[in-house]
């Protein structure tokens, strides 16, 4: 399925216990925001529940199908598979390639690192993740940004994962991505805005 119609815009997937008050997409909303695109960029606090998040991204793209998707750790391991069912492009930033193992110590309760908020991180919510996993991705969708630096993943399983696609490799940094700043203008072009 293609929704490819409508005005450009970005959608961006924040990560695990994250929310559209992390740095990266406060950044990206104000950049957006200071060149007049503030209309064009839709960054929902995700659910803690992956099928409840895909709901949530899907319900965005119904309305603004143009969308580049961007996605954040948990929310690359989402953009991925948005980008193969709706063929968008994608930026992934420090992606979580295997999310259902990488998140299985995580069960049980969590709090958002920037609400506060207390959830419930089950193994129903693993299984949904696993349901969402991507067998084979179509390289040209893709622009992987990753530091080696990355203190929570292996930034080579996301090389592997997206060989022959676009890859930026940077070395240092850590999961946050220090290095996003210096993108952003490049990000913006990419998603043609």
């Amino acid at each position: 399925m293609s929704l490819a119609a409508g005005s450009p815009s970005l959608l961006y997937l924040h990560g695990f216990r994250s929310s559209p008050q992390s740095w990266k997409a406060r950044l990206l909303g104000a950049a957006l925001a200071e060149r007049g695109l503030a209309d064009r960029f839709h960054c929902p606090a995700l659910s803690h529940d992956p099928a409840v998040a895909i709901a949530q991204a899907e319900a965005i793209l119904a309305e603004h199908p143009a969308c580049t998707l961007l996605g954040s750790s948990l929310g690359g391991y989402y953009a991925t598979w948005l980008a193969e069912k709706y063929g968008l492009p994608a930026v992934l930033i420090n992606p979580a390639v295997v999310a259902p193992l990488s998140l299985e110590a995580y069960v049980g309760p969590q709090t958002n690192l920037y609400s506060g908020e207390v959830f419930e991180f089950t193994a129903a919510h693993i299984a949904t993740l696993r349901a969402l996993e991507v067998p084979r991705i179509t390289p040209e969708r893709y622009w992987l940004l990753v530091e080696e630096g990355d203190e929570l993943l292996d930034y080579r399983a996301a090389v592997s994962r997206y060989a022959g696609c676009r890859q930026t490799v940077l070395p240092g940094g850590d999961h946050s991505f220090t290095r996003f700043p210096d993108f952003v203008p490049q990000i913006i072009e990419f998603c043609g805005l």
